[in-house]
């Protein structure tokens, strides 16, 4: 291939702290009203000092931690000078020389995508404009409720080749942030930010593209699809000799299109200096000891207590353990169906089937671990067969109704009674009796073709094992 698509990711991700990260007022900037929750340390007022939040310092490195990065010990925060309304301090306190962390990485597709740093810094407040476009906007607004939130900010080599592999590298980091309970990942609500920069290697004269930063993009689907984009623009700009810029670009989900912001600064623009109002941070062994016994059961660790305990294959055992949510969700459905097998095979066919359809995420599915054990309970004895549990699985994923409720409503009841069975499948055999004559000639495969048209005739409420005893009677005995 002529060209290679060089992508790195800066990655801001929310601590889960209930305080900000220089000062107490409460993190809570979703939902609260504007500019509530501030105090003249977050606004920026003149004379005051921060004080370093100690929980989004060990939050830090529990991140440190499970990306596989290394902690130092010696590390310091750092002013970015500039100017912008959603910044009242006019700089950023964040770490630009000594960062928390350095290194770490995460597997993607089997390829190793590395990190270069996470450092701490303060998130800026959030501005508002008229219409949400600030280029047609008479007049913009500014929440402070989120100036000073406690970020973690986690910068990747540019190992990344392809904008699908960002998406996954996204996808599995926000996994692990949440499984170790450093952040929630919500990206709707701004908890997990990405800024990707993308530049294109021309293989076979080794030049290089000016590489373009994407702003700010707020969804995994767009992360692959804005980087998709502006690969395609930069290799058609190239091959046209037209002349690109290094800027930042927007991603405007609409016209599924990127758009030119400003061009974009130079390090040396934001005239970074030590911040003389924080200490430097000295950490010892006995501090990261202490996170690291912190961390909870990660995904691989989960994976291999699934097949041990639950004796369900390997890779049954990853994709249930691949998202915290889901294993979680898993192991309430198994502690009440009783039936580890039952649970895992229903959850990786029906269920994520169903959600994958509809683009549904765990957390919002109406079917309730309660259903799983009913109807489990509802096979056990017989009330239903496995096809009819199928068959209203998609009735129970959308309405959230039991499945109960929908058996007796639809009157799904299994056929045990004998004497009933028997009768349709006598009238089953008199209705095919070519069949009937094969299969006494030894073409002993149409027993499946009879149980097809048994549970045809009874819209799958026949019971299969009696099905097969009573056929195999009459077939053999006439």
């Amino acid at each position: 291939m002529m060209y290679k698509t060089i992508i790195g990711l800066e990655i801001h991700a929310q601590l889960l702290t209930k305080s900000k990260a220089f000062c107490s007022c409460s993190t809570e900037h979703f939902e609260a009203e504007p500019n509530i929750n501030i105090c003249p340390v977050c606004t920026g007022q003149p004379g005051t000092l921060p004080v370093l939040n100690e929980e989004a310092l060990k939050l830090a490195i529990k991140t440190g931690l499970i990306l596989n990065g290394q902690i130092n010990k010696f590390s310091r925060f750092d002013r970015k000078n500039y100017f912008y309304p959603d910044l009242p301090k006019g700089y950023q306190i964040t770490q630009y020389f000594h960062p928390i962390v350095s290194g770490g990485y995460i597997d993607v597709e089997g390829k190793k995508i590395r990190i270069r740093r996470m450092h701490l810094e303060e998130d800026t407040a959030k501005m508002l404009h008229e219409g949400d476009q600030i280029s047609s906007a008479q007049e913009s607004l500014i929440d402070f409720n989120r100036a000073g939130i406690p970020l973690l900010e986690i910068v990747t080599e540019p190992d990344i080749e392809t904008p699908k592999q960002a998406r996954i590298f996204m996808e599995k980091l926000r996994n692990l942030l949440r499984y170790a309970d450093v952040s929630t990942g919500d990206m709707e609500k701004g908890a997990l930010r990405c800024d990707a920069n993308i530049s294109i290697l021309n293989q076979e004269n080794k030049e290089i593209s000016k590489r373009v930063e994407i702003k700010n993009i707020n969804s995994f689907k767009f992360v692959e699809k804005a980087l998709e984009y502006e690969r395609d623009r930069i290799i058609n700009n190239l091959e046209k000799g037209g002349e690109l810029i290094q800027e930042t670009r927007g991603w405007d989900a609409n016209k599924k299109e990127t758009f030119s912001m400003r061009t974009k600064e130079e390090e040396m623009d934001y005239r970074y200096f030590p911040e003389p109002d924080l200490p430097i941070l000295i950490l010892n062994d006995e501090l990261i000891e202490t996170v690291r016994k912190l961390i909870p059961e990660m995904p691989e660790e989960k994976a291999k207590r699934f097949v041990s305990q639950y004796n369900i294959p390997e890779y049954d055992a990853q994709i249930l353990s691949s998202d915290k949510e889901l294993a979680d969700y898993y192991e309430r459905c198994v502690e009440l169906a009783k039936d580890a097998k039952f649970v895992s095979n229903f959850i990786l066919t029906e269920l994520l089937r169903e959600m994958k359809e509809n683009e549904d995420s765990i957390e919002t599915v109406k079917i309730k671990p309660e259903h799983f054990a009913e109807l489990k309970m509802l096979l056990d004895t017989n009330t239903i067969s496995t096809k009819i549990a199928k068959d209203i699985f998609p009735e129970m994923y959308r309405t959230g109704d039991s499945p109960k409720q929908i058996v007796e409503k639809k009157g799904l009841k299994q056929i045990e009674n004998e004497d009933e069975l028997r009768k349709i499948i006598e009238n089953v055999l008199k209705e095919n009796t070519d069949s009937v004559e094969k299969y006494k000639n030894g073409k002993k495969k149409l027993l499946g073709f009879f149980v097809g048209q048994v549970m045809k005739e009874t819209k799958g409420k026949a019971n299969p094992q009696k099905t097969n005893e009573i056929l195999k009677e009459l077939l053999e005995d006439n």
